[in-house]
């Protein structure tokens, strides 16, 4: 849970992001009051962890904006059971939040979270996060190239891409379940992409949508830039 320090900070942030409409449900606003975001930022901006921007992680990686990581898990549907894969790990606050709505501590059916990143030096930083603040046992943190996924464990029904792709990877589109959703920025690599929803129905038919525009970091790898 997040430290006493920030409750009025949070409090005032979750009211400000349910009035903007991007914390819609009560179960996302409780994934989000459980995960301790001060737990997932470089030490020195841990007075700012509440405040809806980007914050730096180092080696050019940030941590995305609260308002931003509401808005994916909302879009994703995500409910407890589901097996999830997310492309890029950063700090591995994203994968714990998610962690919170497919594997509650309180369901009999827990999901789990693959997350995948390609930033060597993230590894440790992530895995550490995720085991102080009690989340390594629903999450397993992969270092690889994400474009690629991650088919040992695949179909996913769910899939999260937390960095701006040039076009969408084929290889997680085959590891999208059938009935699953897939979220991922296109574009450049600029500061501004295209949020897509990918949907596969249950026989394998594949449609897109446009989900509005958004500001990630690129891709690297065999399917980045």
């Amino acid at each position: 849970m997040p430290d006493n320090r920030f409750k009025k900070t949070i409090d005032d942030l979750v009211r400000r992001l349910r009035n903007n409409g991007y914390i819609k449900s009560e179960e996302v606003e409780r994934a989000f009051r459980a995960v301790p975001r001060e737990e997932f930022v470089h030490p020195d901006t841990r007075n700012y962890a509440y405040r809806d921007s980007p914050l730096p992680i180092g080696l050019g990686q940030t941590i995305s904006a609260p308002h931003m990581c509401v808005i994916m898990c909302e879009a994703l549907d995500l409910k407890p059971g589901l097996k999830m894969l997310e492309v890029g790990a950063g700090s591995g606050y994203h994968a714990a939040l998610c962690a919170e709505l497919v594997a509650p501590k309180t369901t009999d059916t827990p999901g789990h979270v693959y997350t995948i990143e390609i930033v060597a030096g993230l590894i440790e930083f992530a895995k550490a996060n995720l085991k102080r603040s009690g989340y390594e046992d629903r999450v397993t943190l992969i270092h690889a190239d994400g474009g690629i996924g991650l088919p040992e464990y695949a179909p996913y029904d769910r899939i999260l891409v937390a960095a701006a792709a040039p076009s969408i990877p084929e290889p997680l589109i085959e590891q999208l379940a059938l009935g699953g959703i897939m979220l991922i920025p296109v574009g450049g690599r600029g500061f501004f992409q295209e949020l897509m929803m990918v949907k596969k129905d249950e026989e394998g038919k594949v449609t897109q949508k446009h989900w509005g525009g958004v500001a990630f970091v690129p891709l690297t790898g065999k399917y980045g830039h």
